[in-house]
C-alpha cells in the first residue's frame, strides 16, 4: 500500500460511478395504489400442516391429486393500457427471468401493440369466497384483471394488495363456494419430494408438469425476500402464479421464476414457499400492505477467510459490518463485527435467512438473538421497528466474496472537505481512501475499488492514511482482515497474501 495524492482520484471516481452497480433494495413496503385497506373481509384459508407421507414406491397415476387440485387454478388475463412501446431490451431480458405476462406473443415480444398491452398468467383460489394468489409481476400496473376458472366462468377481479419484495399478490372475485386449494407447512417439504406444477404455459390452456423439490431456501437477486423452492418441474412463460402442490394436493409454492438462456424451461424454476404466501397474504387483508420487521444491520456471509479471521470454527451466521444510528440493533447494542448465529432459538445460516425472518417476525415483536462477538456467546434482546423505505436493513449479496486478495497496489490518501461532500462520506465515517488499485491486483479482484474508506485493519481502527500504510508495512501473518465504508455500508475483506511471498 502507498500513499497518494487526492487529485488524480477525482475523476476516476466519476467514471467509475457511471457504471456502478448498486445493492440497495430501494423498497421496503408493497405502497401500491392497490394497495387499500376496505374492509376486506378474514380470509379463511386451508392449512394442514401435515408432514408428507414419504414412499419412495411412486405411483402409476397422479390423475387423482390432478383432478383434486386443477379446479383451484385459474387463468388470469390482464391489460395495461397507454403504452405504446411497452418492452425494452431491459424488460426483455425482466421477461425472459420473470415468466408471467410474456405469454401473448412469444415469437415477437418486443413488438409494439398499442395503446393496451395484454398478459397472461395463472393464480391459485386459496378461500371458497374468491381470494385467488398469484405474483405481483402477473398483475403489476392492471388497469383490467379478467380470471377465467376451470368450468368456464370468467370474472372481473380486483386488487386486494400487492407485495413486490416478495413477488407476491392477492386478488379477488366475487363468488362463492369456490374450490380452494389446501396449503401445506413449505418448511416441511425436502429435498427429493416429488412435487407438481400447474399453470397455463403460452396460453395453451391448463398443464400439469411433474418433478422433484431440487433445492431449498434458494435466492436470485438477493435483494428482495427470497426463500425459494427449487424444481424441475416444467415451467415455462403463462405458468407464474400458477401452483406448485405435493403429492397429497396440498400447495406448497407459487411458481414465480425460471433461470433460462432460452427463455423457456431449463429445468430450474423458482417458487415462493406456501409459508411466506401465508404471511404476505394475511398482511395484505388485515393492513392492505406489507409490514415488515426492522432491525437496522448490514449484514454479509461468511466466508471461510473471515471465519478465521474472526476465530469461528464454522462459517454459518450473518456477520455484522454496519449498525444503523439510532436503529433497533443500535440502542441493543449490537456492534459491527458481531456474528449472529441464532434468532429465538433457530440457528441462522447465512444472511439472506436472517433478513427474510426478521422481515416475516414484523415490527414490535421481542426477539432474543445470539451472538458471537470476538469469540464471547451473547444474547441480545432487541424489539423489532417497521422497515422504513431506504432504510440499510438487507443482505449485502456481494460482500462475501471468496476471491483471495491483498493489498499490494492500493493507494490511499486523507480524506479532506472536499472529497467528504463529493463524496457523500457521513463525518463519523474517519479512514484513509482508495485512490487507486491496480486492476491486476488480488485487492481489485477481491471487490476493493476507488472510494472506498478503509477503516479498520486486523480490527484495529485506522483513522488517516499514515495509519493505513503504517499497518500493512509489516503484516503479521499470511492474512489481513479490512474493513472498508461504501456507499451501501460497511462491509469486511479478507486479504490473503500467501500468493505474495
Amino acid at each position: 500500500m502507498t500513499r497518494k495524492s487526492l487529485k488524480p482520484f477525482i475523476l476516476s471516481v466519476f467514471l467509475a460511478g457511471a457504471t456502478a452497480l448498486s445493492v440497495a433494495t430501494g423498497f421496503a413496503l408493497s405502497g401500491s395504489e392497490n394497495n387499500q385497506n376496505t374492509q376486506n373481509p378474514p380470509l379463511n384459508v386451508q392449512v394442514d400442516n401435515t408432514p408428507l407421507t414419504r414412499d419412495v414406491k411412486e405411483g402409476t397415476s397422479f390423475a387423482p391429486i390432478v383432478k383434486k387440485v386443477a379446479p383451484s387454478v385459474v387463468k388470469i388475463y390482464v391489460t395495461i393500457k397507454g403504452q405504446s412501446n411497452p418492452l425494452s431490451s431491459s424488460e426483455l431480458d425482466f421477461f425472459r427471468r420473470f415468466f408471467g405476462p410474456d405469454g401473448l406473443n412469444p415469437q415477437d415480444p418486443g413488438r409494439s401493440q398499442s395503446p393496451a398491452e395484454h398478459g397472461l398468467g395463472s393464480g391459485v383460489i386459496v378461500s371458497p369466497d374468491g381470494y385467488i394468489l398469484t405474483n405481483n409481476h402477473v398483475v403489476n400496473n392492471a388497469t383490467d384483471i379478467q380470471v377465467a376458472l376451470s368450468d368456464g366462468r370468467q370474472f372481473t377481479a380486483k386488487i386486494v394488495g400487492t407485495d413486490p419484495k416478495s413477488d407476491v399478490a392477492l386478488i379477488r372475485i366475487k363468488a362463492d363456494n369456490l374450490p380452494a386449494l389446501t396449503l401445506a407447512d413449505s418448511d416441511k417439504t425436502e429435498v427429493g419430494d416429488v412435487v407438481l406444477a400447474i399453470g397455463n404455459p403460452f396460453g395453451i390452456g391448463q398443464t400439469v408438469t411433474k418433478g422433484i423439490i431440487s433445492a431449498k431456501d434458494r435466492t436470485t437477486s438477493g435483494e428482495n425476500d427470497e426463500d425459494f423452492i427449487q424444481t424441475d418441474a416444467a415451467i415455462n412463460p403463462g405458468n407464474s402464479g400458477g401452483a406448485l402442490v405435493d403429492t397429497d394436493g396440498r400447495l406448497v409454492g407459487i411458481n414465480s421464476e425460471i433461470l433460462t438462456h432460452s427463455g423457456g424451461n431449463q429445468g430450474i424454476g423458482f417458487a415462493v414457499p406456501s409459508n411466506l404466501c401465508r404471511w404476505v397474504m394475511d398482511s395484505l387483508v388485515k393492513n392492505g400492505r406489507v409490514e415488515r420487521g426492522f432491525l437496522g444491520v448490514m449484514i454479509q456471509n461468511l466466508t471461510p477467510d473471515l471465519a478465521t479471521a474472526f476465530k469461528l470454527d464454522k462459517t454459518t451466521g450473518a456477520l455484522v459490518g454496519d449498525v444503523s444510528p439510532g436503529s433497533p440493533a443500535d440502542k441493543a447494542g449490537f456492534k459491527s463485527g458481531d456474528v449472529i448465529t441464532e434468532m429465538n432459538g433457530e440457528s441462522i445460516e447465512d444472511a439472506s435467512q436472517l433478513k427474510l425472518r426478521v422481515a416475516e417476525t414484523g415490527p414490535g415483536a421481542m426477539v432474543h438473538f445470539t451472538v458471537n462477538r470476538n469469540g464471547e456467546i451473547r444474547t441480545i434482546d432487541v424489539p423489532l421497528g417497521n422497515l422504513p423505505d431506504e432504510k440499510v436493513a438487507k443482505s449485502n449479496s456481494e460482500s462475501g466474496s471468496t476471491h483471495k486478495e491483498s493489498l499490494v497496489g492500493v493507494g490511499v490518501a486523507d480524506i479532506d472537505q472536499n472529497t467528504r461532500a463529493q463524496l457523500n462520506i457521513p463525518d463519523g465515517v474517519q479512514g484513509a481512501i482508495i485512490t487507486e488499485i491496480a486492476p491486476d491486483s488480488l485487492a481489485y479482484q477481491a471487490g476493493l475499488r476507488t472510494g472506498d474508506v478503509i477503516t479498520e485493519l486486523n480490527h484495529k481502527p485506522v483513522r488517516n492514511a499514515q495509519d493505513a500504510v503504517a499497518q500493512t508495512e509489516n503484516r503479521g501473518g499470511n492474512r489481513t482482515l479490512v474493513k472498508v465504508w461504501t456507499k451501501e455500508g460497511s462491509r469486511y475483506l479478507t486479504v490473503d497474501e500467501s500468493n505474495e511471498d
